[in-house]
């Protein structure tokens, strides 16, 4: 099978770009054709691949004015270059008016990760309709079955089906030796520092965990330049609470000082936070932390719930309580070492089940039930 995608940097540094590489390379493996549209920045530094990738889309910048001016742009050149594909699926939902015009009468695929299940509704017209209508077209893949319930509210007749997402278990099999010496029983978030991963949640959780766990210690890793109004008030805490030696923010951070954090960790908490119309859509970070040993903790009223098995893998606390509730369960995960490690090998065998294999599998399926 021939199967072409849009797509976002087939990197490691969002979970669009990061779920585009695994999809793609799991779909190389199972042996099809795979040609790879990607934005026009994306520098391609292996000659030597089993895919073509071709650098025409525009950016994934949804407020840039001329962001639908760039796709239209895009389409006589993305067209011809798909032209003998099989099937069209767009990683992106952004892209998702592109890909339907490609495609024409073809089979269209969507994956659905989370928030922009929502982007019709966001938008005026005709924006929004023009996304409406590109969004009918396709047969939506959701990460989970939250997302695909916001998607069936948006658009009731929508076509879904519930692929979740996985996690490359060998990266965090084999943990590196951290290189400086444990200063207490450390906590761990990764993911942008934004309103929607619930860091100031975390950082005055940390503030009463602190009360019972003198030497404890919180690493955040992930961007600061998305929200710099919220990274503000999230330093501000930090320094108003008297956590500066206890809360340390990295900011984005190369993947051997990722992998090093997380051998030094205790336990993993993103306090995810709907923020208006988004929100977490599967929580992709707490497999991956699972996938590392680590025992794990979330929020309900999203998809993280079916990342994390409740009271097996980790904790869920309420979005509703959460100051209430995160402190005690981090307190929980700290202090009961039997409880963290039994979490935490319960956490890695279930990631180790969720490969990026078995979602080409399911991919496929979809495909085929399609060209019939």
């Amino acid at each position: 099978m021939h199967i072409g995608i849009l797509a976002a940097k087939l990197t490691a540094n969002s979970g669009w770009e990061h779920y585009s590489r695994a999809l793609v390379l799991a779909l190389v493996d199972a042996g099809h054709e795979v040609t790879v549209l990607v934005p026009q920045n994306m520098e391609i530094e292996d000659d030597d691949l089993d895919y073509t990738i071709v650098p025409i889309l525009p950016d994934v910048t949804p407020q840039e004015p001329r962001f639908l001016f760039k796709l239209a742009d895009a389409l006589p050149s993305a067209r011809m270059m798909l032209m003998d594909c099989d099937v069209i699926h767009t990683t992106v939902e952004l892209y998702a008016p592109l890909a339907a015009m490609i495609a024409g009468s073809r089979p269209l695929v969507m994956t659905v990760h989370g928030s922009y299940a929502r982007y019709p509704q966001q938008r005026g017209w005709p924006v929004s309709m023009l996304y409406k209508w590109a969004y009918r077209r396709t047969v939506m893949a959701c990460v989970s079955h939250y997302t695909e319930q916001v998607a069936k509210q948006v658009l009731p007749a929508a076509r879904t089906h519930v692929i979740a997402n996985a996690v490359d278990a060998e990266r965090f099999a084999h943990l590196p030796t951290p290189s400086q010496p444990k200063r207490g029983p450390t906590v761990i978030t990764a993911g942008g520092v934004k309103r929607r991963k619930g860091t100031l949640e975390l950082v005055r959780a940390i503030a009463k965990v602190r009360e019972t766990i003198p030497e404890v210690q919180c690493l955040v890793l992930g961007t600061t330049s998305a929200e710099p109004n919220y990274v503000d008030q999230v330093e501000g805490d930090i320094e108003r609470l008297g956590l500066e030696d206890t809360v340390h923010l990295f900011g984005f951070v190369p993947e051997e000082t990722l992998l090093e954090s997380y051998a030094v960790a205790d336990v993993f908490v993103l306090p995810s936070m709907n923020d208006g119309w988004k929100f977490e859509g599967f929580g992709l970070v707490h497999l991956e932390a699972s996938a590392a040993g680590l025992p794990v903790i979330g929020t309900d009223n999203s998809g993280v719930v079916e990342a994390i098995d409740d009271g097996v893998t980790g904790l869920i606390v309420s979005q509703t309580d959460v100051e209430q509730e995160l402190p005690p369960a981090i307190v929980r995960l700290l202090t009961d070492e039997s409880l963290a490690r039994k979490m935490g090998e319960a956490g890695r065998r279930k990631a180790q089940a969720a490969t990026w294999t078995h979602v080409a599998q399911q991919m496929v399926a979809l495909y085929q039930s399609l060209l019939r």
